[in-house]
């Protein structure tokens, strides 16, 4: 791995650690592979980024309306939002 790569690795292990692993209690391998891909789901398609300017990573192909009621998206036992507004 490049040194330049080596701080992007260390904000990703610092983010999954504070908003996800610091904050459970595993009772096996498999709730650990568990709660790691549902924190990947979330950092890679509903998680807002500060370095893309508070935008997705992944970008819906439709945008929704700014009108209608919000929905959540729980992962992890409600740990996890995800707000969004269906599209018609």
């Amino acid at each position: 791995m490049s040194p330049n790569l080596n701080a992007y690795a260390e904000r990703f292990v610092r983010s999954i650690q504070e908003e996800c692993l610091n904050r459970m209690i595993f009772v096996g391998q498999a709730s650990l592979r568990r709660a790691v891909m549902e924190y990947m789901e979330h950092y890679q398609v509903e998680r807002n980024h500060q370095g893309l300017e508070n935008r997705l990573v992944q970008m819906p192909a439709v945008s929704p309306p700014n009108v209608g009621a919000v929905h959540r998206r729980a992962r992890l036992g409600g740990m996890l939002n995800f707000y969004h507004r269906k599209v018609a």
